[in-house]
């Protein structure tokens, strides 16, 4: 499990410093992009009791890993960089007991409520929320890994500038990565390249 967690903090930082190589002194506000996710979160479980709504769980797990990049980014943040001290602590969290509430969407206001207060990630909201939707942590690094090709993917084809075409086959880059990620090892030692040279083959070519 450090491993994986070492090597997620690796892929988080990487993908950080492509964006902006100095992004551990930008201030940005991590825990912000978590509440407002969570926001996502709760919109795509369902919260209107004026009418009926569905739980997109594949949606919801894909808004969760979105989580956990800002979340291992406010680690980092807060050890200063050093993925050694951000795994071991991120690690004992991790290893910890899951919130006591069991109703998801107050699972989810804690998750928004402790960004806002305390600028990092509630570890306990967290694993419960993926519990949740039957997923563990093998789980969450496999779709996190995969995630991660997508974000660089598209920071490499335009997302900064806005010329990334999110949409082709009507489908949303999201739904490729799903199908691609489904068919790969991710315990294979090129799984990140194999999900990049896949996106890449299946992204439209210009004229």
């Amino acid at each position: 499990m450090k491993q994986k967690l070492l090597h997620m903090l690796q892929l988080q930082d990487q993908l950080n410093c492509h964006i902006n190589p100095d992004w551990l002194q930008a201030n940005n506000e991590w825990y912000r992009a978590i509440w407002l996710e969570s926001a996502e979160l709760m919109e795509h479980y369902g919260w209107k009791w004026w009418k009926a709504q569905e739980h997109d769980l594949e949606q919801i797990r894909l808004e969760l890993i979105d989580i956990w990049h800002f979340g291992l980014s406010a680690e980092l943040v807060r050890q200063e960089g050093s993925r050694a001290a951000a795994a071991d602590n991120m690690l004992a969290q991790l290893q910890g007991e899951q919130s006591t509430e069991s109703d998801f969407r107050n699972n989810v206001d804690q998750l928004a409520r402790f960004a806002l207060e305390h600028h990092a990630l509630d570890m306990p909201a967290f694993l419960s929320l993926l519990a949740d939707v039957e997923s563990g942590f093998d789980d969450l690094y496999r779709i996190y890994v995969g995630k991660n090709v997508l974000n660089r993917f598209r920071q490499d084809h335009g997302y900064k500038d806005g010329s990334y075409i999110k949409t082709w086959e009507d489908r949303e880059d999201n739904e490729h990565l799903a199908q691609i990620n489904a068919t790969l090892d991710d315990n294979a030692p090129d799984f990140e390249q194999q999900i990049y040279t896949r996106l890449e083959a299946a992204y439209p070519k210009g004229d």
